[in-house]
């Protein structure tokens, strides 16, 4: 009853044949549902289901099915698994699109943070700007011709499936010839495409992503005959046609699970940007009925489980393989990287505001709390990095052993690298890139402390000594396209050693310390929280004299970004929303205040550590809650 409760509330075209489902029986069915014999036709109409049950096999594909026409609809055969035929599914999105704002959004949440915005309103509903020459900047309408230009080829990439849409190509280059993956709607990449749509008050699409991706969380993901585990979300997928009879052809959904990714590493990070983008969604819209449908409540769920399982690791942070994030190749970063511990909290504290309060959340919210106090309080304490903690760790000690070590993860002062020592600057600081026994990363990696600050990772000192260093340093992290992924980049037998030799990661190229305009909206977004609204404009100033005349690229090369990547895809789509995203938020700070989080003073009252129990001392949170500002 559950599964046919939800299906009715649902407001997106479900493919008529859900097939090959690991986890079935959270739509209602037992784990001994057998796909091979069983198929499920549903008949929509508006937002009502008609469930029919026939026997028919088709393996691990998700198919749409034909919407009714003069209130009937024709049911199609099944296409034989063996041919399939690939088509980038990708048209024009110059639709206007109703928005689910309401006219006073205070009004509609309870949840946290909410503010008033004032929209343009129109018998009730928000109303959508068409043409390309209108954006909402305090009711005045106001557009360069590089936004222009950019909404015009933001739309162009957008991917339509059973003629809804469901996300934006990586890239969309007439030009290219060999796309490789960049045909494919990747869920890190179309985060900014999302934003920008949902700034613009359209929100169908994203609406439509989310659900159609937490559908394919479902799927049998395998790599030589082992699968993960079930609430891990694809990288990626692809809008595919299968032929069917009489010359007819059926559109699927094909996910990349990290089955068919360089190195074979599934991505942490996507469903920890799915958790993120359907907070955001319920924020900026007001709209949270999709929140609570019974399967995206479970589709957080498993990717909490997934996140939350016990293991081995003595720490709070999560233990990943290099190149499972946004970074995605060979680059030294595997262990506990700061991008990836960022966005785990994160997505933990949106979890802890969209789960719905039952009995049964009640104890994965109390882990969620337990999880947040550990991972802030240990990022804080053992990340940070200024001129006082290099100082320190230059006299540390080595081989402590007791429970009063000062150098606890025993490292050894040698591993300072000579170029932080004349870089770090008198005021400011930033949070290592990694921590492992015996191993500090002292590169500067951008998106991880860009989202410390936008997550409150960071203590209020901490995210303000961070822009206080980027601003120092802005011609090596900004140079003249921000932002750098990373700095600074691996060299000679480092890079050697590191990388493999990767011909694409050469130094200041590509991950080793290229330069990536989508790193635009996330520093937009921190600067706004932290009231540098100045910095921002800055840097998207910059980025907006060079990003349409050089076709919009995926990133760039050399020292101070100054040449387009040897390897980048011109046309790259997240480039483009990224610059749009800055823009509004810029033009209207009062919504990037939806995006973010604030310093949670109770977080580090919680400890489960119970020391004192077994006769040990107590933890020492007070030097973490020290640096905080009140």
């Amino acid at each position: 009853m559950n599964a046919i409760h939800f299906l009715r509330k649902s407001t997106m075209k479900v493919p008529s044949r859900v097939l090959s489902l690991r986890n079935a029986s959270f739509l209602g069915f037992a784990r001994s549902f057998n796909p091979s014999v069983f198929e499920r036709k549903l008949c929509y109409k508006k937002k009502d289901f008609l469930l029919n049950f026939n026997h028919h096999a088709y393996p691990f594909r998700f198919l749409c099915f034909r919407r009714i026409v003069n209130g009937t609809q024709k049911l199609r055969r099944l296409p034989s698994s063996s041919l399939v035929q690939s088509r980038a599914v990708s048209r024009p999105y110059d639709v206007s699109i109703e928005a689910r704002v309401a006219s006073t959004v205070t009004g509609l949440s309870t949840r946290g943070n909410d503010i008033d915005v004032t929209p343009l309103v129109v018998g009730g509903n928000v109303a959508v700007a068409e043409g390309e020459n209108n954006v909402k900047k305090n009711g005045v309408s106001a557009k360069s011709e590089v936004e222009k230009e950019a909404w015009r080829l933001l739309k162009d990439a957008v991917v339509t499936y059973c003629g809804s849409p469901v996300g934006t190509v990586a890239a969309n280059n007439p030009g290219d010839k060999q796309p490789l993956n960049y045909d494919q709607v990747f869920i890190r990449d179309f985060v900014p495409s999302a934003l920008a749509f949902l700034l613009r008050g359209e929100g169908e699409i994203v609406e439509n992503f989310l659900l159609h991706t937490l559908q394919l969380q479902s799927w049998e993901k395998t790599v030589d005959c082992y699968s993960p585990g079930q609430g891990l979300m694809p990288a990626s997928f692809k809008v595919r046609t299968v032929p069917l009879e009489d010359n007819k052809f059926e559109e699927v959904l094909d996910p990349d699970f990290g089955e068919s990714a360089i190195g074979r590493v599934a991505p942490v990070d996507s469903g920890l940007w799915w958790i993120i983008l359907l907070r955001a969604y319920g924020k900026i819209t007001g709209d949270y009925s999709l929140q609570e449908r019974v399967d995206v409540q479970t589709g957080i769920r498993l990717i909490l489980n997934l996140c939350l399982a016990d293991g081995f690791d003595m720490f709070p942070s999560l233990l990943v393989t290099d190149g499972s994030c946004m970074i995605d190749r060979r680059m030294g970063i595997h262990g506990h990287p700061l991008e990836i511990q960022a966005l785990f909290c994160s997505a933990l504290r949106c979890s802890r505001e969209i789960l719905t309060a039952n009995g049964s959340s009640k104890n994965l919210v109390s882990a969620i709390n337990n999880r947040l106090s550990a991972l802030s309080f240990h990022v804080r304490e053992y990340y940070w990095v200024d001129m006082k903690k290099v100082n320190e760790i230059y006299r540390y000690k080595t081989e402590e052993y007791s429970m009063d070590a000062t150098n606890k993860f025993n490292i050894y002062p040698e591993q300072i690298p000579l170029w932080l020592m004349d870089w770090i600057p008198e005021k400011g600081g930033y949070l290592l890139g990694n921590l492992q026994p015996a191993h500090m990363d002292f590169r500067f990696f951008t998106l991880g402390n860009l989202w410390s600050i936008v997550s409150s990772l960071g203590t209020p000192k901490q995210n303000e000594a961070i822009l206080n260093l980027i601003e120092a340093k802005w011609d090596d992290i900004a140079g003249q396209m921000p932002f750098k992924i990373c700095y600074p980049a691996l060299e000679n037998e480092e890079w050697r050693i590191i990388t493999g030799s990767d011909p694409k990661n050469t130094p200041w190229s590509y991950h080793n310390g290229g330069s990536w305009p989508t790193l635009l909206w996330q520093f937009t977004l921190a600067c706004i929280k932290m009231g540098r609204l100045e910095l921002a404009q800055k840097a998207v100033s910059l980025a907006e004299k060079r990003l349409s005349i050089d076709r919009w690229p995926e990133y760039y090369d050399t020292r101070r970004g100054k040449f387009i990547g040897k390897q980048s895809r011109l046309y790259q789509t997240w480039t483009i929303a990224g610059f749009l995203t800055s823009k509004m938020m810029v033009e209207n700070p009062q919504m990037a205040s939806l995006l973010y989080w604030e310093e949670d003073y109770e977080l580090l009252d919680i400890c489960v550590c119970a020391l004192n129990k077994s006769g040990r001392k107590n933890c020492s949170r007070g030097a973490a809650k020290s640096q905080i500002l009140v």
